[in-house]
């Protein structure tokens, strides 16, 4: 009745216990939700009036499917200013989204049995898009001890004749991992030596403002723009305007392969929200202090976050350099009894413990490591204060 790729998807992690924790709430549990990446601040006041005005002025009907002519040049403006890459409207797609953007680059070119390699942990739909599209997903693993990043001989070892896709993200959802410029530049030489494959590289820069400890951003494309006609540079609204619920996403690539995308788009949802369009174009162009202001926010979120950890015994967290999620490592804790007497085998059965001890958080077996735990720090500094107590108290406790 169904295609077979329905029985293949996994359910979200994410969302699986992003609506546990809903329902738990709902019983008149307390429980503090670190499970989704969703800023926990309103959309700046000027964004949001620049849709008021755009529904005033009519501006409510289609659009090109690329976006509008506003939002491309905006687009490209964010480009050439915040990364030094040079793009032109014809070379932009707008989509309901980065992962509508990702799940068309991968619709448009993935062949069966095409490769995509990323390294893990990585950001759980990932997997899923590729395998809907029939492609394989090929993880290459990091470690907690170099803070998750991908090093280059890991890299040049990975890449096949049937590599189709390198994805990037940086920084990383679920590690905070972030690239500087020298570590791009090697993996730049990597993807040099492999010339004879011709693969894409789908950059994925969407917590580019959310960068901590006064790193400076670089991307892949601005690093080597000889690559350029390679990459496809990934980013959206969502993150740093706190516009999660807009639905604006958007990619600067090479033009045939913008082309092809378009072409999937057209026969998907035709165009983004015409008022989110007006509103992105207002964020993109408009102040920026509020991004700064916020960055320095979560950055203090997360120092806190740290210090309480480092106090659990058995709980190893490495430090995030941006996005705002930890990734710890908490292995350490598998294999124990909980006080009832429930054996905690997995990372599942420890983040179901977690919940009903009051803390929602994101098995790590959803982003290719098994043992590891997700923690979104996109809420208030109160409840960041109750989650480390009652995650203390609840590992302490564990037998």
């Amino acid at each position: 009745m169904f295609a077979p790729i329905i029985s293949a998807l996994r359910l979200s992690p994410i969302q699986v216990m992003a609506e546990k924790t809903r329902q738990a709430i709902q019983q008149g549990h307390s429980v503090i939700d670190m499970t989704l990446g969703e800023p926990d601040f309103p959309t700046p006041a000027h964004i949001g009036e620049a849709a008021i005005q755009a529904i005033h002025a009519g501006q409510t009907r289609y659009t090109p499917i690329n976006g509008t002519s506003a939002l491309r040049e905006a687009i490209v403006a964010k480009f050439r200013r915040d990364n030094g890459i040079d793009c032109s409207p014809a070379g932009i797609s707008v989509g309901c989204g980065g992962k509508q953007v990702i799940y068309q680059a991968f619709l448009a070119t993935l062949a069966a049995g095409d490769e995509v390699i990323m390294p893990a942990p990585y950001w759980a739909s990932y997997h899923d898009i590729v395998a809907m599209n029939g492609g394989v997903f090929r993880p290459i693993m990091t470690t907690p001890e170099t803070g998750y990043a991908l090093r280059a001989a890991d890299l040049d070892a990975a890449i096949t004749a049937r590599t189709r896709w390198l994805v990037l993200n940086s920084p990383s959802n679920p590690s905070g991992t972030a690239y500087g410029r020298a570590q791009l530049a090697e993996f730049a030489e990597v993807i040099r030596r492999h010339a004879n494959q011709r693969f894409f590289i789908l950059v994925d820069d969407i917590y580019e403002h959310i960068l901590y400890d006064g790193r400076a951003f670089h991307t892949l494309a601005q690093v080597a723009p000889d690559l350029a006609d390679r990459i496809l540079t990934v980013n959206g609204v969502s993150k740093a305007y706190a516009m999660t619920g807009w639905r604006v996403g958007y990619a600067c690539g090479p033009r045939p392969l913008i082309e092809a995308m378009t072409k999937v788009q057209m026969q998907i949802n035709s165009h983004t929200s015409s008022v989110s369009q007006a509103a992105a174009v207002a964020a993109l162009n408009g102040p920026q202090d509020e991004v700064r202001r916020r960055c320095a926010v979560f950055q203090r979120r997360r120092d806190f976050l740290l210090g309480a950890f480092a106090r659990i015994d058995g709980l190893q967290t490495p430090k995030p350099e941006g996005a705002f999620y930890l990734f710890p490592d908490a292995r350490a804790y598998l294999g124990r009894a909980t006080p009832a007497g429930q054996r905690l085998a997995d990372d599942v059965a420890l983040a179901a413990y977690l919940l009903d001890n009051g803390v929602a958080v994101v098995p790590g077996s959803g982003f290719g490591m098994p043992g590891f735990l997700r923690l979104s720090y996109a809420t208030s500094d109160d409840n960041l204060r109750i989650a480390a107590e009652r995650m203390a108290h609840a590992l302490n406790n564990l037998g």
